[in-house]
């Protein structure tokens, strides 16, 4: 087995770990209060730390290695997917999901209530913190984008050296 692929199925686990940690630091220990597309975007972190791991551990198993490899790139890819989408939403470029915090009009007292308590802490389309003008989501794209590119590299890479061993 190409080792580049276990390293990178091991650096995919490990940078998705690294996001997760950032993120609940930085919602535990700074109060920045997560909607419900960054929630979402947490998900396929956790399943990329699993199948990055996965990865090598089953490393003396190519196949398997390599399927599980395409998986965690398939995490990535939908991480970084939602955070293009909530770029957008933040950005004002399309309107986000019924659970984004939209404040349509309630035609009762009891109608508003429910409204309000149903509301999430933070709506979607407001960037609660950017770094160089970045906000959270559009660093996810950036990560999710490098650790799928990362991953599509080492499979290529074990795809053209399994050609040359079989000329």
């Amino acid at each position: 087995m190409d080792s580049f692929v276990s390293r990178a199925g091991l650096l995919i686990a490990w940078a998705s770990t690294l996001a997760l940690l950032a993120v609940f630091v930085a919602q535990y220990g700074f109060d920045l209060q997560p909607c419900v597309l960054c929630i979402w975007q947490r998900w396929p972190h956790g399943a990329a730390v699993a199948l990055g791991l996965a990865v090598w551990a089953f490393r003396d198993w190519p196949a398997v290695s390599l399927g599980l490899l395409g998986l965690a790139i398939t995490a990535e890819v939908i991480t970084g997917g939602i955070g293009v989408f909530h770029v957008g939403v933040e950005q004002g470029w399309w309107q986000g999901t019924a659970d984004c915090g939209s404040t349509g009009g309630a035609d009762s007292l009891a109608a508003l209530k429910a409204q309000i308590m149903n509301q999430p802490i933070v709506r979607c389309d407001e960037v609660v913190f950017a770094f160089l003008g970045i906000s959270m989501a559009g660093w996810n794209v950036v990560l999710a984008a490098a650790l799928a590119g990362l991953g599509l590299g080492a499979v290529v890479r074990n795809v053209n050296r399994r050609r040359e061993d079989w000329s």
